[in-house]
């Protein structure tokens, strides 16, 4: 329930009351807006008059809204002071009508409500930088030991949800502060992330805690994150829409925050660990899928707010509303180097995505083959021969289940695929072939 403290103007008080007895709310006065007590050294308050009335409102969650517009309409400036706060329940002859009537319908958060909660979620430089370090340290040390329960915890501590938010939130409500500031806390947490996990890597490699060869593509968190893929992009619009509606409903964004996080602070650290081993292919392509995932986390993100809240963003006090042709240009140089670095890796990513197809079509169209009927596919992973996002060569490593070790698969099954993938791509590709042993006890 939420509990609404407004000053009422004298010559507003009796529209004000019909409107919350038409809506069967009940109220408190509080007492008077009296400036008697007020010390002389003191400034008044502008417009505020010994008659105004403060009242206590208790109602529903998703009645904040249609309250404050029927406040709107009976003449007060919400604006000018009202206070949201939380409480438990209500204990009011109209209360149970109240919840009855509003349970079941959806209204979003009011734009001060969706300013506070996003704000809520933010944190000091300070500690948000702390916290994106210490997350890249944890996700890196488990994605060496391939420890999904290690990795899992670091997307519990990563705040990137924070600047997500409150990023999208500035676009809707017009804050261009906001906007900028998100975003450089995005841009900067996430490098600050990759930076943390190249460090890690080179103290384990000179204090001798981890191999100076190592081949990160056979390490199974790092192996899925090798470029950017269908799923991994679904995964970024899905997060981004959930933090998005999580965020105008008066839910916890904690778990929605591990879901963004989960999406982001590991492939960061997989791009360290890529820089660290001198893995160009490894750090390519994690970066590639990095700002993949990160953009469809804040469109899914935008278009999930937007659609609840319909704000013009060309209007007046809009983001894209300019005072001087020097604030057009700023903003018309920063979107154009940006979308140079998203489209361009967004045209790479969606080559990936066409080529991953095409190959996992090819890979079990021969597995399905009868002759091989004790193999199952497992996974099938992509990675880049060059550091150039573009490059039209691949590595393809193939994962098969095997329930008949005695009969491997042939010396040439790897040319088999290599040459299938290869006629249905038009793409020349390395095959590794790895088969997973296993035993089946037949009833």
């Amino acid at each position: 329930m939420r509990i609404l403290y407004v000053r009422v103007p004298e010559d507003r008080r009796d529209e004000v009351l019909e409107s919350l007895a038409d809506m069967d709310v009940e109220y408190a006065v509080l007492g008077s807006g009296s400036l008697a007590d007020v010390p002389e050294s003191a400034e008044p308050v502008a417009g505020v008059s010994e008659e105004d009335v403060l009242l206590q409102i208790p109602i529903p969650g998703d009645a904040v809204g249609p309250v404050l517009d029927a406040l709107e309409d009976a003449g007060v400036d919400t604006e000018q002071y009202t206070v949201v706060s939380r409480g438990e329940t209500a204990m009011t002859s109209t209360w149970e009508t109240l919840e009855q009537r509003y349970s079941r319908d959806f209204d979003p958060l009011t734009m001060p409500e969706l300013r506070s909660k996003a704000r809520d979620l933010s944190q000091d430089d300070v500690s948000y930088y702390a916290l994106m370090v210490l997350s890249a340290l944890i996700a890196t040390a488990g994605l060496l030991v391939d420890s999904p329960a290690i990795v899992v915890g670091s997307m519990v501590i990563a705040p990137v949800v924070g600047p997500v938010l409150t990023t999208n939130v500035g676009v809707i409500t017009g804050d261009r502060q906001m906007v900028a500031g998100s975003l450089r806390m995005q841009a900067l947490g996430l490098a600050v992330a990759v930076l943390a996990s190249t460090a890690l890597g080179v103290a384990l490699q000179v204090f001798r805690f981890a191999p100076p060869v190592l081949d990160l593509s056979t390490i199974e968190l790092v192996g899925v994150r090798l470029a950017p893929n269908m799923l991994a992009v679904i995964v970024g619009l899905a997060a981004g829409a959930a933090g998005g509606i999580g965020l105008t409903t008066k839910g916890p964004m904690s778990l929605i925050g591990v879901m963004i996080a989960a999406a982001l602070i590991p492939t960061a650290a997989a791009s360290g660990l890529g820089i660290v081993w001198n893995r160009p292919l490894v750090w390519a392509g994690t970066l590639a899928l990095l700002i993949v995932t990160v953009v469809a986390i804040n469109v899914a993100c935008l278009l999930a707010l937007w659609a609840l809240y319909r704000p013009d963003l060309t209007g007046r006090g809009s983001v894209l509303e300019f005072q001087t042709l020097r604030e057009a240009a700023l903003l018309v140089a920063v979107v154009a180097v940006l979308a140079a670095v998203v489209l361009g890796t967004a045209g790479a990513s969606a080559q990936q995505v066409a080529f991953e197809r095409d190959a996992n079509a090819a890979v079990h169209e021969l597995v399905d083959d009868p002759a091989h009927q004790d193999l199952t596919v497992v996974a099938v992973r992509s990675e880049y021969v060059s550091p150039s996002l573009f490059a039209e060569s691949q590595t393809v490593t193939v994962v098969l289940s095997d329930t008949d070790p005695d009969d491997a698969p042939p010396p040439d099954f790897a040319d088999e695929i290599a040459a299938e993938i290869e006629r249905r791509t038009g793409r020349s590709v390395a095959v590794r072939v790895r088969t997973v042993e296993f035993q089946e006890a037949t009833p």
